[in-house]
């Protein structure tokens, strides 16, 4: 039985919609019914959606033109909303909450580019009152991918928390982009020392307002010496956006027994090549991650420290936080995805419901 609280005149939402792969172009927003949720399954009314790199790659795929699975596809992993109707199997009491989605398109055709999103109860996650819907929507992809990264290392933590991370130097890669912006909150927030790179003055005023204790331009200067002298040991822990561009330098900087944790790369330098002998006696551990395909437990932990950071107020959106917000309604969603695709500075946010 489903506890189902909404109602509508033609039962049909609002949705933006994919058909085949290509440029943003692509995406259209129709009328769809408005799906019900299945045993073990919520319905979300969604707020605010999150647009993040792999949406706009999942929609631009291998080549342009070709079918998508399903037949059709609302884009977009992240989001934010209200749970308005419950499946067989979920306490009816659910309906009513607010809560943060994730990975609400992975591997399904309904994405939270929607007016409603039908996802497994545990991927609709409580969101503490004092958080705003924008930032329940910020989350998802990018802190889930940061809590990994940030718990790879040899002998450290399964899952953060205050003090886990005491004692450690992290390096953020790219401090102003989301996963960077997310990566220094939780490293801060776990008791690390974190230093970012960043390519200027204005990233640099972006990762400092995220909680990074030290800044380095890599563009000025000699950035291995600039994080040498601020942590001599060397780093533990380099959360890594651009691999193959940074490996000389990370391997520059990172202390015996370092990890580097790969989440990303540029088109231009997809293979990354690790000169063998100082990786070697430096016993150097290269992790790369992919937040979908993670281990179950792994996200489960991501998924509770992301919740406790969020109860102590460790994590923030805003320009005044690190992470500038560019919001775009559902209908402006083609401009949204091409924002991104753009590599705008900051986090790309579509108003479903308008705020």
């Amino acid at each position: 039985m489903t506890v189902d609280t909404h109602t509508t005149v033609d039962n049909r939402m609002a949705a933006a919609v994919y058909t085949r792969t290509g440029g943003p172009e692509v995406i259209e927003v129709v009328r769809r019914p408005v799906p019900r949720p299945e045993r073990g399954q919520v319905r979300v009314r969604v707020s605010v959606s999150g647009v993040n790199p792999t949406d706009w790659r999942a929609r631009a795929g291998e080549a342009p033109g070709r079918p998508v699975p399903f037949g059709a596809q609302t884009p977009n992993q992240d989001g934010a909303g209200t749970i308005d109707a419950v499946g067989t199997g979920v306490a009816p009491e659910r309906v009513g909450q607010r809560v943060w989605v994730w990975e609400a398109a992975w591997r399904r055709p309904g994405g939270t580019a929607a007016e409603f999103v039908v996802v497994p109860e545990h991927q609709a996650v409580p969101l503490p009152d004092g958080s705003t819907f924008a930032l329940g929507a910020s989350l998802g992809i990018p802190a889930l991918t940061a809590h990994r990264a940030l718990t790879v290392g040899e002998g450290g933590p399964d899952i953060l928390r205050p003090a886990a991370l005491a004692g450690q130097t992290v390096l953020v890669a790219g401090g102003a982009g989301a996963v960077g912006h997310a990566a220094i909150e939780l490293a801060r927030w776990a008791g690390a020392v974190v230093v970012s790179t960043v390519s200027s003055a204005a990233k640099a005023e972006l990762a400092t307002a995220a909680g990074a204790r030290h800044v380095v331009n890599y563009r000025d200067g000699n950035p291995a010496e600039a994080i040498r002298a601020v942590a001599p040991a060397g780093v533990d822990i380099v959360v890594e956006v651009n691999p193959a561009a940074n490996a000389a330098l990370n391997q520059a900087v990172l202390a015996e027994h370092g990890t580097i944790a790969v989440y990303a790369f540029t088109a231009d330098q997809p293979a990354l090549h690790i000169p063998v002998r100082p990786a070697m006696f430096a016993n150097t551990r290269v992790q790369f991650v992919l937040v979908y395909t993670v281990p179950a437990i792994a996200k489960a932990n991501a998924v509770r420290a992301v919740q406790a950071a969020l109860a102590d107020g460790a994590l923030r959106v805003g320009a005044e936080n690190g992470l500038p917000l560019h919001r775009y309604s559902l209908r402006q969603i083609v401009a949204a995805h091409a924002a991104v695709a753009n590599n705008v500075v900051g986090k790309v946010l579509v108003d479903v419901i308008p705020q």
